[in-house]
């Protein structure tokens, strides 16, 4: 499968007026082998930059023999590895995201109608600034991946000192803090970027506004949009882009589908009760992203049908007033 990716000068700023989010969350609707980032830091490092590398690159050929569970090359999925034809490094390396989601025909069959066209599985590393921001999009009939975007940020409020602690206490122990170093950008780039991302794949328009197109954020709890993409921006000093206004709490869909016995508090719990092995390393977001995605599959086989569960509600400031105004009056 060919990713294509979207060069940095066709990025196209999009924010429009400053929205006040209001949070009201909806009712809830109705044997691979694990090897660690920290095994390969040395590979990471023989990995160099260019900017003459295309985002169009397409993943090379992989000989049948080496279906083993390999690592996804990281300066790759930033478009900018230099190693493509490397036999050692490809032999170290994934350069093809869709090897680890793979489903069978059974699966697809046993589908129910979705609401939505494409899930984009969002999952963000950084609790004080977003370190890390991966997506895939899921195509809602078929359950293939169809594109992938993957980004490290660079905080915007730290000082050098303090970026260089925080990285090495965050991606040190993967072995990746080298890649985090080498591609970061910061926060309102990476948001460029992933519109123009978007709108090259037609799942949102800037002169529109309001939600994706036939699409839906797929996160594992709410806290990726309800608190840190908006604390980011305020960071950031950029408006709330617009297509942040819903999403899929995949946890409370989990919940209301399978009711098990255990609440499913996070992922690796949500993996361990449905018997999915893990991928890569828990923490690096690229890694949870696709885990994420791999319940998701699951829960898409055995039928279930992933609905909203929560949105952020704007009015302009006059509106507000005068809504409280009408409401006020009408319970005095």
């Amino acid at each position: 499968m060919s990713f294509l990716k979207v060069p940095p000068w066709r990025a196209v700023r999009s924010f429009r007026g400053r929205i006040v989010p209001i949070l009201e969350i909806l009712p809830k609707p109705a044997n691979q082998i694990f090897r660690p980032y920290r095994s390969f830091p040395a590979t990471y490092a023989q990995c160099s930059l260019s900017p003459s590398i295309p985002y169009s690159s397409s993943p090379p050929a992989v000989p049948d023999a080496s279906c083993r569970w390999r690592p996804m090359c990281l300066y790759y999925t930033q478009g900018k590895c230099t190693k493509m034809d490397d036999p050692t490094h490809l032999e170290r390396f994934n350069h093809d995201c869709s090897r680890d989601l793979s489903v069978n025909a059974a699966d697809v069959e046993r589908m129910r109608p979705q609401n939505f066209d494409f899930f984009l599985v969002f999952d963000l590393e950084g609790k004080v600034e977003i370190l890390e921001f991966p997506v895939l999009i899921i195509d809602a009939k078929t359950m293939a991946v169809v594109d992938f975007f993957h980004r490290f940020v660079r905080p915007s409020a730290m000082t050098e000192q303090r970026i260089n602690e925080y990285i090495g206490n965050k991606y040190g122990k993967f072995g990746v803090d080298r890649v985090w170093h080498d591609t970061a950008l910061p926060f309102n780039e990476v948001i460029q970027q992933f519109e123009a991302w978007l709108i090259h794949h037609h799942l949102w328009e800037p002169r529109h506004g309001g939600h994706l197109n036939r699409a839906a954020f797929v996160t594992c709890g709410n806290w990726d949009v309800k608190t840190q993409i908006p604390r980011q921006c305020q960071v950031s000093k950029i408006n709330l882009p617009s297509y942040f206004m819903e999403w899929i709490n995949l946890k409370d869909v989990y919940q209301n589908f399978y009711n098990p016995r255990k609440e499913a508090r996070g992922m690796r719990t949500m993996m361990e009760q449905l018997k999915i092995p893990m991928l890569g390393s828990h923490h690096l977001g690229f890694d949870d992203t696709k885990n994420i995605t791999k319940v998701l599959l699951r829960m898409l086989a055995d039928g279930a049908v992933i609905s909203i569960t929560a949105r952020s509600l704007s009015l302009p400031s006059p509106l507000l007033m005068y809504t409280v105004i009408i409401l006020y009056n009408l319970l005095h």
